[in-house]
């Protein structure tokens, strides 16, 4: 058993013929000697056509690039119009129309979308600003400013915010001068 598997796993590789095979063997039975010359006689025919063809589109190529020149088209015009053309073919295409105007309309919700938040942010500041703790807010700060305005100036009456801070900055640099000062180093005094 172990045999006859060990003959069918084991066989011999394929054999394809290589080129060298190919080449050994002798064409020149199967093509007559007249055919044979004029096989080589159209071979050095087509090369020179081809050589010939080369010599050609090298003289037509230079032809194209001076009347270019004489144009005043460079390889940077011809970038930008190869670019412009290639970007009109674009938005041409069925696919940029759509993604555009799915883009547009996107654009057109979320600004709509930002309107409706900025509306609602205002109406909830509005809201707030009437709220009763806004308003404790609001008459506390009043209150304060009024009795800095009463320490500060002696009257409670007119002003604005402004004119009680520029009153308090004043009397704060009227106690500091007239306080006495610390000593600066040790065993210093000044008085």
């Amino acid at each position: 058993m172990e045999g006859q598997a060990r003959g069918l796993l084991e066989t011999d590789p394929l054999h394809e013929p290589d080129e060298e095979t190919v080449s050994h063997i002798d064409l020149s039975n199967m093509i007559s000697e007249e055919e044979r010359e004029e096989l080589k006689t159209e071979l050095v025919k087509l090369e020179d056509e081809i050589t010939t063809l080369r010599q050609v589109l090298t003289a037509k190529e230079k032809h194209l690039v001076e009347i270019k020149q004489k144009l005043g088209m460079n390889l940077m015009n011809e970038l930008k119009q190869n670019f412009s053309k290639g970007w009109h073919e674009v938005q041409t295409t069925t696919a940029y129309k759509k993604t555009h105007e799915t883009l547009s309309h996107a654009g057109q919700k979320a600004t709509a979308a930002f309107s409706n938040v900025g509306t609602a942010i205002s109406k909830k500041f509005g809201d707030m600003r009437n709220s009763p703790t806004f308003k404790s807010f609001e008459e506390r700060v009043e209150t304060t400013v009024t009795s800095l305005k009463t320490k500060v100036g002696g009257t409670s009456s007119g002003g604005n915010f402004e004119e009680v801070l520029s009153s308090t900055a004043h009397a704060s640099a009227q106690s500091a001068a007239s306080a006495p000062r610390l000593p600066e180093k040790e065993g210093e005094l000044r008085c």
